[in-house]
């Protein structure tokens, strides 16, 4: 898993909104990125985590950051989720682990993503 310090990976993704997502054009227009994986769309902790992302994310972009959260769901089961809890931010499937794997989060023997949270700067460094 990548640590403080560390360059972020440049990433490409389409979110639920068919929108692009690049690590790359949130440096460009020097923003920082709140990077969230989470293992799995509906399921207890989960939602959780991501309801107290929603409830934050007038906060988080009050201070410059956009926020993505992404899991190994089907685009279509992330969608589905993003809708029901009502959420403003990117939220991107990663079902071919593109994402998780250069960030390292993906358990090996699960395959799906672990709970991690990666700030990154206007620099691109985590």
């Amino acid at each position: 898993m990548l640590k403080v310090g560390d360059q972020a990976p440049d990433f490409d993704a389409i979110d639920c909104r068919g929108e692009r997502v690049r690590l790359s054009d949130f440096i460009a227009q020097k923003k920082k990125v709140v990077l969230f994986f989470f293992p799995r769309a509906f399921t207890p902790a989960c939602t959780l985590e991501v309801r107290n992302f929603r409830d934050n994310y007038e906060r988080i972009s009050s201070l410059g950051a956009e926020l993505v959260g992404v899991s190994v769901d089907k685009a279509e089961r992330n969608c589905k989720f993003a809708t029901e809890e009502q959420l403003q931010f990117k939220l991107v499937g990663d079902e071919e682990r593109v994402l998780s794997e250069k960030y390292g989060v993906v358990w090996p023997v699960l395959k799906i993503d672990r709970r991690a949270t990666f700030v990154i700067d206007e620099q691109g460094v985590i």
